[in-house]
């Protein structure tokens, strides 16, 4: 099935990219609900290390899971339109919480019809239980434990992606870079058709201009939203992706901070590549949770370091200056 979505010029003149903390929240949710063995394998360490806090957490049993199954229709009013090209959660989940109730309804009852995965366990009377303060404290929780802690990195990625597409519009023009987002999207003669497309995407359903969110989590798919008066958004895969979770520090760049920091804690950082606990830490250096928890704490007044709880353990991360630091390289991407 094929659809499409017609341009006018003044379409193509409101056609703009926004990073979008949503889109990542419901695209890696799904991952996650989808299980282990069908996750791509470019995000299996990553699900590895979040399934675990993610199913402890019980998240997979509450208001997000029943909005967001493992495959079908997921809830429109979790992708808010974003007011700019970075909007924060903050900002998208208050504009959640001012859904208007004919919208929410309109979801809901698209989700109770459509056709949900054998097996769904979410134990949510969405008619019941759904109250839009209670979903945007879940979602919370899931974003400290599963995002949180990794958005520096992701951040990055999906910014470095609306930097080389801004660059190509300038260069090339708006109709290049739309044609080049996704093998299944195609510019055709002023419009843009998703090709083998169960989604709808058409300007019967939606406003005027596109907006065009890059995502760490969507690959292989583009994901679609059309609610009028809202323009129409296309998630879609960012460049990239194959090397978002590999290794990036060095032993050089390692050596060097240690020149400032100290040596114990330009080791830490670096092992901070992936989040981790004090307890974690402690045992990979032989060092006592009392002088880890000293070391993270200098790190973190410094803005190196961020802390984010999970249950009742705390990870602790590195921010974008640290991956600056250690990183040199990534600059100059």
């Amino acid at each position: 099935m094929d659809s499409g979505l017609s341009f006018s010029a003044a379409d193509l003149a409101q056609t703009r990219f926004a990073v979008s903390p949503m889109w990542e929240v419901v695209t890696s949710f799904r991952l996650l609900r989808a299980g282990d063995d069908r996750a791509p394998a470019m995000h299996r360490g990553w699900v590895a290390q979040v399934r675990p806090r993610f199913l402890r957490a019980g998240l997979d049993r509450g208001r997000l899971a029943a909005l967001v199954p493992a495959h079908g229709y997921l809830a429109d009013f979790l992708n808010p339109t974003p007011q700019g090209p970075f909007p924060t959660l903050e900002s998208e989940l208050e504009a959640i919480r001012r859904t208007p109730r004919e919208n929410l309804l309109h979801d809901l009852a698209t989700l109770g019809t459509a056709s949900r995965p054998h097996g769904d366990d979410t134990d949510i009377d969405l008619d019941r239980d759904l109250d839009l303060d209670r979903l945007c404290d879940e979602i919370l929780t899931y974003w400290e434990l599963a995002l949180a802690p990794y958005w520096a990195r992701i951040r990055s990625l999906l910014e470095a992606d609306v930097f080389h597409r801004a660059r190509q519009v300038a260069e090339h023009g708006s109709a290049r870079v739309l044609g080049e987002l996704h093998e299944t999207v195609r510019w055709d003669d002023g419009t843009l058709r998703l090709v083998r497309r169960a989604c709808a995407l058409t300007r019967d359903e939606a406003g005027s201009g596109l907006l065009l969110v890059p995502s760490a989590f969507a690959w292989p798919r583009v994901l679609t939203r059309s609610v009028a008066p809202d323009p129409p958004q296309l998630a879609y895969p960012a460049r990239g992706i194959g090397n978002l979770w590999k290794p990036r520090t060095t032993t050089t760049a390692t050596d060097a901070v240690a020149g400032v920091l100290g040596r114990s804690r330009a080791l830490l950082l670096a092992e901070l590549d992936t989040p981790a606990s004090t307890t974690r830490l402690a045992a990979a250096f032989g060092l006592s949770a009392a002088a880890v928890s000293q070391h993270l704490t200098a790190l973190r007044n410094a803005g190196l370091v961020t802390a984010h709880r999970s249950g009742r353990s705390v990870l602790y991360a590195r921010t974008a200056v640290a991956d600056a630091l250690l990183c040199p390289e990534l600059e100059t991407l």
